[in-house]
């Protein structure tokens, strides 16, 4: 498959794109700079010389590909949606945003009362399909392939087929997905974020995660 991550730069992004990369998809960073979505492809390229992996800015990224991952901070999402707006009609978008505040400890309540993805639904329109995923990854040990990563993803928007994806998508980067129902769930996964790292802090470890049990 054909992948755009949009902040691929980033952590999180990067070491998705490299898991994914690792298993054959092809990969577009984007980023607001040309310049540095190269750079970082250029980065990948060494770790993973056989992959399939380019880097541009954000919209051509979005142009080019099948799907689109939208990992950037939660303060950057809005802008970087508006400038990829006209490459992503018909389109499953997946966020990856996390919002947390100024302690990102605490969860962070967004004033509109919805999810980062509701957000981005909203802004994107019908003729774009958002599924929320991988918020609960800590990035610090994406980029060891060997490492197998002890947490579970939840994956949550409307459509089952795009769910799937999402599920495809983690069992490719080494984890477990979970259809966790509607995108309205996505506000209980995102603030998760801000419970794991509390639980980072005070037990002084770098990847606490989840496990849901019973399946």
């Amino acid at each position: 498959m054909k992948i755009a991550v949009l902040g691929g730069t980033g952590n999180e992004g990067f070491g998705l794109g490299f898991r994914w990369a690792v298993a054959g998809h092809e990969i577009i960073i984007g980023s607001r700079l040309t310049e540095k979505g190269a750079n970082a492809a250029a980065r990948m390229l060494e770790m993973v010389p056989d992959g399939n992996i380019k880097g541009t800015n954000n919209l051509k990224a979005a142009h080019s590909a099948e799907l689109i991952v939208l990992s950037v901070p939660y303060a950057a999402q809005k802008a970087t949606l508006e400038a990829v707006m006209p490459a992503l009609d018909d389109k499953l978008l997946i966020s990856v945003v996390a919002p947390t505040g100024e302690k990102a400890a605490r969860v962070w309540r967004l004033p509109s009362g919805l999810s980062a993805a509701e957000e981005a639904q909203e802004q994107v329109g019908n003729k774009t399909r958002v599924v929320a995923a991988f918020q609960n990854i800590g990035a610090h040990h994406l980029l060891d392939s060997d490492h197998a990563l002890d947490c579970d993803v939840l994956v949550c928007g409307e459509k089952g087929a795009d769910k799937k994806v999402a599920i495809d998508l983690c069992e490719d980067a080494g984890l477990r997905g979970i259809n966790a129902g509607a995108l309205q769930n996505a506000s209980a996964v995102e603030g998760m974020t801000s419970v794991l790292i509390a639980i980072n802090i005070i037990h002084k470890v770098k990847s606490a995660g989840i496990r849901i049990t019973g399946l």
